[in-house]
């Protein structure tokens, strides 16, 4: 992806944080100090640009989740952890209950989010197969793991977050503490 690209993208991104969805691409050009005919040079509309822009919030995910996974500080189980609720910082103050909204204007780019939240999940099996070798993950029914994750994450999207509910980040984090550890205490 070209630089140009990257520049909108990430301001995109930054619009999508204040508005969600309701950002303009006035907003996005005055964000750049670029023309919206610069903008539209590299993507043809509002959707093509969410388009590119899950490819690349997802592509930045897998890449903290390489570098979790390689991080040999870490355990199998923190490993475990992290990948779950893998968010490069950039992200961290995204609600990404936003992406929800999102569902009707734009259910193809909605689909799209789905299809990456359902899939790439090698990495993260093979460590809770090699956790459960190591003995420090009980023997679980990893299709049971999965649908449970994905579901939650699915249900933390559609969640508004106005009547006081945590947000998706932290919702995620229980989440995963919660399959790690349990309820009881």
């Amino acid at each position: 992806m070209n630089e140009t690209k990257v520049k909108i993208l990430e301001a995109v991104l930054t619009e999508f944080k204040k508005k969600g969805a309701k950002f303009t691409m006035d907003d996005v050009a005055s964000d750049l100090h670029m023309s919206k005919k610069t903008i539209y040079k590299e993507f043809n509309d509002k959707e093509e640009i969410f388009d590119a822009l899950v490819d690349y919030c997802f592509d930045s995910i897998k890449e903290k989740e390489a570098e979790i996974l390689n991080d040999n500080s870490l355990s199998t189980v923190e490993k475990i952890e992290k990948i779950m609720i893998c968010m490069p910082d950039k992200y961290r103050d995204v609600d990404f209950r936003k992406v929800f909204v999102m569902k009707d204007k734009y259910p193809q780019i909605y689909q799209k989010v789905q299809n990456r939240i359902e899939n790439d999940w090698e990495d993260t099996i093979d460590l809770i197969e090699r956790g459960m070798k190591e003995g420090v993950v009980r023997p679980v029914s990893i299709p049971v793991i999965k649908a449970m994750t994905e579901a939650s994450i699915e249900k933390f999207l559609g969640e508004t977050g106005s009547d006081g509910s945590p947000s998706y980040g932290d919702s995620l984090q229980v989440m995963v503490d919660i399959l790690m550890r349990g309820i009881c205490a």
